[in-house]
């Protein structure tokens, strides 16, 4: 069964919040994903998750909070976990 790991960098200041996940992301196990938020955009976040083999959804509004949902690329039971989290939370 898939788990989430939930992390919250939303009061940190950078660069701690991409350093918090990336060093988060790493120890993902197989079924493991991890919702990240944040209070804005990671934009720098994505170029090192697609380079080091890490898929995401991001949810964002148009001022609010931002929610990434991360997995390893090709953990099936992550990916779909994460995506069906995704939507929920959408909703």
């Amino acid at each position: 069964m898939a788990q989430e790991r939930l992390l919250d960098v939303s009061e940190l200041e950078p660069p701690a919040p991409l350093v918090e996940t990336l060093e988060a992301v790493a120890t993902l196990s197989p079924g493991e994903y991890l919702r990240m938020k944040h209070r804005r955009d990671p934009c720098l976040l994505r170029d090192n998750l697609d380079q080091h083999g890490f898929d995401y959804v991001t949810q964002s509004t148009e001022n609010g909070p931002v929610q990434m949902f991360i997995w390893r690329m090709g953990d099936r039971e992550a990916e779909t976990a994460a995506r069906a989290a995704a939507r929920k939370s959408a909703s």
